[in-house]
Formats: C-alpha cells, sequence, structure tokens
C-alpha cells in the first residue's frame, strides 16, 4: 500500500518501509545535531571551568594577573607568564627540582624563540638543592641566546651561583642586595659506608662548585675554596669586587650596546 507523503515542493509516493526510513534519517539526523552542539557545550565548560581554576590557584597563591589587550584580542596572565613575553624570566623563590624544572623549560623555550636575543634573568632567591641548581647552571650554559642576570634582594648559595653565570658583563645587582656564598652542606643517615658515600659525593661537589665560581669571577681555585669554606655574606659592591657581578645599578642605566634593558635609560649611579 502507497501512502503520500509530503515535501517540500514537490509530492512523492512512498511505501510505509520508505517513510519510515525517512522518518528514521531526520531523527538521525537530529541526534547528530544534538550530539555536536552538546559536546561543544562540554568543550566551552571544559575551557571555562580550566580557566577559572587557574585563575583561582593564581588567586590562592597570590600571584597577580594582568590583562593583555594587543588591539584584537584581550588575555589574562598570570604576571610571571606575561613576564616570559618579554623574556624577563624570575628565580623568586628557594631552589627545588620543580622550580629547576619551570626555569629550565624558560630558558629552552626562550632559546627556541631567539638565540640572539638577550633573556633577563632576575634573582631573589636563598638557594636550595645543589642538583636543582646545577641544572639550572648548564641550561644557561647550553643555550647560546646571552643571559643577563640580576639580583634583587638576595642571591644566596645557588642563587649566587647562577647570579655570577651571566653572560660577562651583563651581571648586575641593585644597591641594597646581599649576595652569599658558601660550601654545599647535606646529611646522611644509614650504614657507615653510605655516610662515607654521601660525604665523598659532597667533596666532589665542592669541589665542582669552586671550579665553576672561579671559571666566572676569575679568582683562582684555591681563593674560592678559602672564601666559601665558610658562610660568606657581601654587599654588592663586595660581590663586585669579588667578581660575582659587574655592576650595580639604582636605575636602569647605560649597559652595552648588546643588551636591551626594560626602562628608559638613566646614567648608571654605584655607590
Amino acid at each position: 500500500m502507497n501512502v503520500f507523503c509530503l515535501l517540500p515542493f514537490s509530492y512523492l509516493t512512498f511505501s510505509y518501509r520508505d517513510c519510515h526510513i525517512y522518518q528514521l534519517s531526520i531523527m538521525l539526523q537530529t541526534n547528530r545535531n544534538l550530539v555536536r552542539l552538546i559536546s561543544k557545550s562540554l568543550i566551552q565548560l571544559e575551557n571555562n571551568v580550566t580557566k577559572n581554576l587557574h585563575l583561582s590557584s593564581t588567586r590562592k597563591m597570590g600571584i597577580p594577573l594582568v590583562i593583555d589587550n594587543d588591539g584584537r584580542t584581550e588575555r589574562v596572565y598570570d604576571i610571571y607568564s606575561r613576564l616570559l613575553k618579554d623574556r624577563i624570566v624570575c628565580v623568586m623563590s628557594p631552589i627545588d627540582d620543580h622550580v629547576a624544572s619551570a626555569i629550565i623549560a624558560q630558558l629552552l623555550f626562550l632559546q627556541s624563540d631567539s638565540s640572539k636575543s638577550p633573556v633577563h634573568m632576575y634573582i631573589n632567591s636563598p638557594g636550595g638543592s645543589v642538583t636543582a641548581g646545577l641544572g639550572i647552571y648548564d641550561t644557561m650554559q647550553y643555550i647560546s641566546a646571552p643571559i643577563a642576570t640580576w639580583c634583587i634582594g638576595q642571591a644566596s648559595s645557588m642563587g649566587s651561583l647562577l647570579l655570577c653565570a651571566g653572560e660577562k658583563g651583563m651581571r648586575t645587582a641593585l644597591p641594597n642586595s646581599r649576595i652569599m656564598c658558601h660550601q654545599p652542606s647535606g646529611g646522611a643517615q644509614g650504614t657507615a659506608s653510605d655516610i662515607l658515600i654521601r660525604a665523598e659525593e659532597i667533596k666532589r661537589l665542592r669541589q665542582r662548585l669552586n671550579e665553576i665560581y672561579a671559571t666566572h669571577t676569575a679568582q683562582t681555585v684555591e681563593k674560592i675554596h678559602e672564601t666559601l669554606d665558610r658562610d660568606r655574606f657581601m654587599s654588592a659592591q663586595e660581590a663586585k669586587d669579588f667578581g660575582i657581578i659587574d655592576r650595580i645599578e639604582i636605575h636602569p642605566g647605560s649597559i652595552p650596546a648588546d643588551v636591551t634593558s626594560p626602562g628608559p635609560a638613566k646614567p648608571l649611579v654605584e655607590p
């Protein structure tokens, strides 16, 4: 038996079976559209949740957020991500494996972005893990982009090593910064053999750190060994005299032609 199914602009003759198939196809198409709509809504919801979680976590950590507007789009960054766009890396905490991983990743990213433009590393750190700090140090030496180091507040222990590891002539401290160097320390427990092994490892690390300091300060290894036998605190001027930094700045000042310092140029002032 045939039936007439009313379609736009024409009348066609269908069997009950054909009409049923047509209805099923309409239902399937409707379901597909519904699935697409739901998927799109879920993706948008996921993006909003991720954004809100990011904003919430940064607020809880006390990290300021900034809005970047390029004239076409507006984006919200945490302050450190925004500074990274200007090739500024901040070491503003004790140095551990997690901090080192983030700093290393930033340096490698900036190297891939431009191997010639300088990187500015701002340091305010009490130091931390020797191996984590050496990972950052090796990455600084590995990449070809010149790294200008800046001490703000303090650069102690591994922080002072990273400070002096910057490009020669591009190592700067603000006038009230404090720099502290010393030999590595650590503890060990277990059998006597394990304790001896750990002690030997600390001695090897001390020798290697002395060699690194000597390389970047132009001091002899013997002088470094003697100076770093105990905690050695230095003012910015003392650190300059020792060879850890190259200059002291109160305001962004006159610098080598191959370095671009953020902010307007002002005369260099030293105490």
